[in-house]
């Protein structure tokens, strides 16, 4: 590598967060700067990466672990600084004396799935190049085998949970973020198993279920939930008031004002605060997120950009958006779930957790994408929403010999509190998002 290019790209980000099975992270980085898509792909875990090679700098990462950079201008010419969050870019600039060139919009998000390329050529700076190393074939499998879609499905996914409590969360306490919906009750359901028959005690294990003034249906739905299968005994209720809701701040955590994204992130906020506030020392966490877009389980009525259509044509639409090469695609943030999935990590980076959502992991995604929807719903809404219970259903009873219960679906935000209390606690228009978003900036 040529120390004068070096010296121009200042890494921020932190290599220790990433989880690789299969190689250390000198071998993956090297296998990034490559350029070579198949021996990326085969990187097994989730990772940012950071490769430089005299002028060229390549970036790839997972979906679980998002990854920002920004261009400054030096006498010298260009100074790429990459990091995790806008706000340590910031920071950096600061310190520099370089912030009057700084804007929240100037930054860039590398997308999920792809090798980000940057060429450090000087003025004007050409835009990045994008190299997908993941492609997961579509429609592998028959339409009628949904019991083999979900036992390998269900399979996928607990081959990622053990993995991540044999190498990462070896000892110690491990904690569900537990709405009882279908995905976080199947990670649980599968965490639980897994500790079994790794020879772990099952007592390290418990499901953390969010309450607002006592109110919403998550945590009703979680004693139904644990109640039928006999494990009533990992629940935990994390019951806080309404004072400890603060979209504003979730918004500082999370670097963004996509109103749902926000509202998620505010819940799952108090619910980390809540844990941590009880356990002052707990470290791992494991979740649900990426399910729904797995299985592309979001009411498509509520998006009038969208249409079934639109959702089963589209190669991983919900995470990743209408892709790199389309007019819609945003440079400063990358599309879908690899936008959104600071939901999840910024609240338990912050608070000193390390998270865990095996659903986003390429290996679980490949076989999602797999599934034939087209052929198995024939368009049909309400077909497409079923699915997701049959298929993962039938996947836990195989591998847990459990019945898990499966509910009417409800997002995170909306089964912690009444809706009075939602309503009044979150803004009507998308607009003050984004100017609290921005006046953090000001």
């Amino acid at each position: 590598m040529n120390s004068e290019y070096i010296s121009k790209v200042i890494d921020l980000t932190h290599p220790e967060k990433n989880i690789i099975y299969n190689m250390t992270h000198e071998e993956a980085v090297s296998r990034v700067n490559s350029g070579d898509l198949e021996a990326v792909r085969e990187i097994d875990g989730q990772f940012c990466l950071v490769a430089v090679e005299g002028k060229t700098i390549r970036m790839a990462r997972s979906i679980g672990r998002p990854i920002r950079y920004f261009i400054a201008k030096l006498e010298s010419g260009p100074q790429l600084v990459i990091a995790e969050r806008i706000d340590v870019i910031y920071d950096y600039l600061k310190k520099e004396g370089m912030d009057d060139q700084f804007h929240p919009s100037y930054t860039r998000m590398a997308p999920a799935h792809y090798i980000t390329r940057i060429e450090l050529l000087g003025c004007p700076d050409p835009n990045p190049v994008y190299d997908r190393f993941f492609t997961p074939k579509r429609n592998r499998y028959a339409p009628e085998s949904l019991e083999f879609i979900g036992v390998d499905y269900m399979s996928a996914l607990y081959e990622e949970i053990k993995k991540w409590l044999k190498f990462k969360a070896t000892s110690g306490p491990v904690g569900v973020t537990f709405s009882a919906g279908i995905d976080s009750g199947s990670v649980f359901l599968l965490t639980y198993h897994a500790l079994r028959e790794l020879g772990e005690s099952p007592s390290r294990l418990k499901a953390f279920t969010l309450s607002v003034d006592g109110d919403g249906a998550d945590l009703l739905q979680a004693r139904k939930f644990l109640s039928s299968v006999g494990l009533e005994m990992f629940l935990e209720p994390i019951e806080l008031d309404y004072s400890a809701l603060n979209w504003k701040e979730a918004i500082e955590v999370v670097e963004d004002y996509k109103p749902l994204d926000v509202q998620s992130a505010t819940m799952n906020l108090a619910l980390l605060k809540g844990i941590r506030e009880k356990y002052p020392n707990w470290k791992y966490l494991i979740d649900g997120d990426g399910g729904d877009e797995n299985l592309k389980d979001y009411p498509i009525e509520e998006n009038p950009e969208l249409t079934i259509k639109s959702v089963l044509n589209n190669l991983m639409l919900y995470h990743e958006g209408w892709g790199v090469d389309s007019i819609k695609h945003s440079l400063t943030y990358s599309g879908g779930l690899s936008r959104g999935y600071t939901r999840t990590c910024s609240p338990a980076d912050m608070l000193g957790f390390e998270g865990f959502s095996p659903y986003t992991l390429p290996n679980v995604i490949e076989i999602s994408e797999g599934i034939p929807y087209i052929d198995m719903t024939d368009w049909d809404h309400e077909r497409l929403y079923e699915l997701k219970g049959k298929v993962v259903s039938i996947g836990v009873k195989e591998i847990t010999g459990l019945d898990m219960p499966v509910f009417e679906k409800r997002r995170f935000q909306h089964g912690v509190t009444s809706q009075e209390l939602f309503e009044r606690h979150f803004p009507k228009k998308d607009i003050d998002y984004r100017k609290e978003f921005h006046s953090r900036y000001e």
